[in-house]
């Protein structure tokens, strides 16, 4: 929050540019983001609205849950799969800018974890737009810089309270000019959709892995770009390789615990019916069963708990 106030503070009144901002936050915060920025510095800023047009002198912001992206003169704010684990996310909002406006986009990446914006910086600069990256050492979460640094590469690498100048040296290039359209956006839609009608793994956009969706568990397309590996599955929820580490070990945990609980009911219920039952020799059975379901259990819990031995109850 500190860094976006210090980006905005030197902003002018009359800065002939439009500003987007996407921040990393959960789906049910209720961001204070514009009112926090429209108090730091001369530019208003609220959160942005589809369909609304895009005035230079202005901040918008994405809101809760929904990602920020652009057409030509126009925002929209859609829901979508999450990219990266997030929505919003900084990738649609870099990818779209840079299709519909090309050179005239400038990209910034500031403190954050993993890697979301790379991608979408290296689709910045593809297109003649310029990179600014938050040094590294002057952010308070070093991953997402130091992530785009190796991934898109940057122009500028400054800290916080440098990249507002920057900004306004940037912009005053090119100032007067009329909003133009990239001139490539006459180019296939976003690829987000690009694998939706696709009949076969052979189609879709990128090579067919051996992963799947840990959103909706889907084919996952892999992608190289240079040294970036990133995943996008049919509906178009999308990784870069470490965020697909993060969530695999997310899922993998889960199923872990989902086992140990499921373990643990079917050994306490094996205990139930040994105690109901009048047959000798089920009962016997039923008493190794749990024995059995219990160990597993407890094998498991050792795994996600990290002990080195068996836990012991005491009863009585």
């Amino acid at each position: 929050m500190e860094a976006f106030q210090q980006l905005v503070r030197p902003l002018p009144q009359n800065f002939s540019a439009a500003i987007f901002i996407v921040l990393h936050i959960p789906m049910d915060f209720e961001s204070m983001l514009p009112r926090i920025l429209s108090r730091a510095g001369a530019l208003p800023a609220t959160h942005a609205l589809d369909g609304e047009s895009i005035r230079h002198g202005h901040i918008y912001v994405a809101p809760p849950d929904r990602h920020l992206m652009l057409e030509e003169g126009m925002v929209r704010v859609k829901r979508g799969p999450r990219e990266n684990r997030h929505r919003p996310a900084i990738d649609p909002l870099f990818r779209t800018a840079a299709r519909v406006y090309g050179p005239r986009v400038l990209g910034v990446v500031m403190s954050g974890q993993l890697d979301d914006g790379a991608a979408g910086l290296r689709v910045i600069r593809s297109r003649g737009g310029t990179a600014i990256v938050q040094d590294p050492a002057d952010a308070q979460s070093s991953q997402m810089p130091q992530s785009a640094l190796q991934y898109g590469g940057a122009d500028h690498v400054l800290p916080a309270s440098e990249i507002g100048p920057c900004l306004v040296q940037l912009v005053a290039k090119c100032a007067g000019g009329p909003m133009k359209k990239s001139a490539s956006s006459s180019e296939r839609p976003d690829s987000a959709e690009n694998n939706r009608g696709v009949a076969s793994p052979e189609e879709g956009e990128g090579t067919p892995s051996t992963f799947t969706c840990p959103d909706c568990h889907g084919i996952l397309w892999e992608m190289r770009e240079g040294d970036l590996v990133r995943f996008r599955c049919r509906v178009g929820h999308a990784f870069t390789i470490n965020t697909l580490a993060e969530e695999q070990e997310t899922s993998v945990e889960n199923a872990l615990w989902a086992a140990m609980r499921a373990l643990d009911e079917k050994s306490a219920l094996s205990r139930r019916l040994a105690e109901n039952t009048t047959a000798a020799g089920m009962a016997e059975r039923l008493h190794e069963q749990a024995e059995t379901d219990r160990t597993h259990a407890d094998l498991i819990r050792n795994m996600l708990f990290g002990e080195d031995k068996p836990r012991t109850v005491q009863t009585g």
